[in-house]
C-alpha cells in the first residue's frame, strides 16, 4: 500500500515537471518544438529519472560551456560565408585615391601621394596618375616624376627580359622566367598609363611574351594567363588575336568560367551574335559557378537578344 501511494506521488510530481517544463520552454524560453516533444517524451517515459538527467546536463553545459568558443565552428556541410563586423573607425579614415584628389587640400593631397608611393607603386599607377591634372602643381610634378620613373624601370625590364627569354627559346627555355614577365606586364598595362600608341605596342610584346610560353611550355599556362592576354587584346582592338587565344582557351580549359566570359566580350565587339548566343547557351548547360559580374554579362545580352 505504501509503495503504491509513493509511486503515485513520484507520478504526480512528475506531472508536476513536465507541465512546469513545458509551460516555461513555449512562453518563456519558446524552445524548437522538435527538441521540446523529445525532452517532453523522455520525461514521460522515465519519471523524475529524465528530469533529473535534464536538470544535471544544464548545470554541467552553463558551468564548462564557457571554456568552448565555438562561435566559428560550423557543423553544417552546406556552404556559407562567414561575415566580419567592418573595422568603422578605420574605414571612416579611408576613401578611394580618386575622391581625395576630387576634394583633399593642398597640404593633404600632397601627404596622401607620399602614402600611396611608399606603398606597392605598381599596382598604384592609374590613381597615381589621376593626380596628373590636378590644380596643385606641385603634387602634379611629384605624382609626373614617379611615373616616369615607373614606367621607364618597366621598359627596361621588360625589353630585357624579353630579350633574354627569346635568346634561349631554342635551347633551354627559362618558363619560370617568361611567366614572371607576363604576369609582370599584366600589373601594369591593365592599369592603361600609357599612351595610345604605346600601350598598343606593350600589349602585342605581351602577346609575344605569351606566345612563346605556348610555344615551348604551354602546360605553365594557367586559364588565368589566358584570361588576362584576351583583356588586354581586347582592349587595345587586336581582335584577330585575342581569338586566337579565346580558341585556344575554350581548347586548353573548356571548364574555366574565364573561357567563356572572354568568348562572349569578343563575340560582342566583333558583332557575332549567333556565335555569342552560342557560347552564353554552352555555358548555362555547364556546371560552371558563374559569379555575379558573369550573370550581368549574360543578362545584358539576353536583352539584346530579345530586343
Amino acid at each position: 500500500m505504501m509503495n503504491d501511494r509513493i509511486i503515485i506521488i513520484l507520478f504526480f510530481v512528475n506531472i508536476v515537471i513536465v507541465t512546469s517544463y513545458s509551460v516555461y520552454s513555449i512562453i518563456v524560453k519558446k524552445e524548437e518544438m522538435l527538441t521540446f516533444l523529445t525532452k517532453v517524451v523522455v520525461m514521460l517515459v522515465c519519471p523524475l529519472a529524465g528530469a533529473l538527467f535534464f536538470l544535471i546536463a544544464g548545470i554541467a553545459y552553463r558551468l564548462y560551456s564557457h571554456a568552448l568558443n565555438l562561435e566559428d565552428v560550423i557543423f553544417s556541410k552546406e556552404r556559407v560565408k562567414v561575415y566580419l563586423h567592418a573595422d568603422e573607425e578605420r574605414g571612416r579614415n579611408i576613401v578611394s585615391v580618386e575622391e581625395a584628389l576630387a576634394v583633399t587640400d593642398k597640404m593633404n593631397l600632397r601627404n596622401l601621394i607620399m602614402n600611396v608611393v611608399k606603398g606597392n607603386v605598381k599596382e598604384s599607377l592609374g590613381s597615381i596618375s589621376l593626380a596628373l591634372n590636378g590644380e596643385d602643381s606641385e603634387t602634379s610634378h611629384y605624382a609626373a616624376s614617379v611615373l616616369q620613373d615607373e614606367l621607364n624601370d618597366f621598359r627596361a625590364h621588360v625589353q630585357k627580359e624579353y630579350n633574354e627569354i627569346e635568346k634561349y627559346k631554342d635551347t633551354e627555355f627559362p618558363v619560370t622566367r617568361a611567366i614572371e614577365l607576363l604576369h609582370f606586364m599584366n600589373i601594369m598595362l591593365l592599369q592603361k598609363v600609357f599612351t595610345e600608341m604605346e600601350q598598343n605596342a606593350m600589349v602585342k610584346t605581351m602577346d609575344a611574351v605569351a606566345q612563346l610560353i605556348y610555344s615551348y611550355a604551354k602546360a605553365s599556362m594557367s586559364s588565368h594567363d589566358y584570361e588576362a592576354i584576351c583583356l588586354r587584346l581586347l582592349e587595345t582592338e587586336h581582335y584577330d588575336r585575342c581569338k586566337v587565344w579565346c580558341d585556344r582557351s575554350e581548347q586548353d580549359y573548356p571548364d574555366s568560367l574565364s573561357t567563356y566570359t572572354c568568348k562572349m566580350k569578343i563575340c560582342y565587339y566583333t558583332g557575332e551574335r549567333e556565335e555569342l548566343f552560342r557560347v552564353m547557351n554552352k555555358l548555362k548547360q555547364t556546371n560552371i559557378i558563374i559569379d555575379k559580374e558573369t550573370l550581368e554579362i549574360i543578362r545584358y545580352f539576353s536583352s539584346i537578344h530579345s530586343g
